[in-house]
């Protein structure tokens, strides 16, 4: 079996960043996947569960939402290992692009003070595992990142 490409990315050397993860074709249409990567894989503890799926429905809620990029939203939702996310969005895109929106949402998820969009047992199937103080704990800490992004966090490494 081919191996799919973000398992050929050296986890041991990846930070937290911004990355493209990979280009899709759809007919005419282009597909960009973003890895928002919030934690070191294998050397910084993974995403709370809790505060993962907070910001999952935060995120996606922002995004779909917002005037400039709710028609180009195709997926935003977690990283089975729970080190961050994958933000699907049309076009041939960069991280430098995505930067701006991104930033954006993490700075909404970090100052939202509210009831957590889609939390009730008729919209969630786990409702109850919802955390905002930790998602907006984690959400700040990723948009110091953001805040900082250069060359050695918005491109995987060599």
């Amino acid at each position: 079996m081919e191996k799919i490409a973000s398992f050929t990315i050296d986890h041991n050397r990846l930070a937290p960043g911004l990355y493209v993860s990979r280009l899709d074709r759809a007919g005419d249409v282009t597909l960009t996947t973003f890895d928002l990567r919030f934690t070191a894989p294998n050397r910084e503890p993974v995403l709370d569960q809790a505060a993962l799926h907070t910001i999952e429905h935060l995120g996606a809620t922002l995004l779909r939402n917002d005037a400039g990029w709710s028609d180009r939203v195709v997926y935003f939702g977690p990283m089975g290992c729970r080190t961050g996310f994958y933000l699907i969005l049309v076009g041939e895109l960069t991280s430098t692009d995505a930067l701006p929106l991104v930033k954006q949402v993490m700075d909404g998820i970090a100052a939202y003070d509210g009831p957590v969009p889609g939390a009730d047992a008729g919209e969630c199937g786990n409702y109850l595992n919802h955390d905002l103080a930790m998602a907006k704990f984690y959400a700040r800490a990723y948009s110091r990142v953001l805040a900082s992004a250069d060359n050695t966090n918005l491109n995987y490494p060599e």
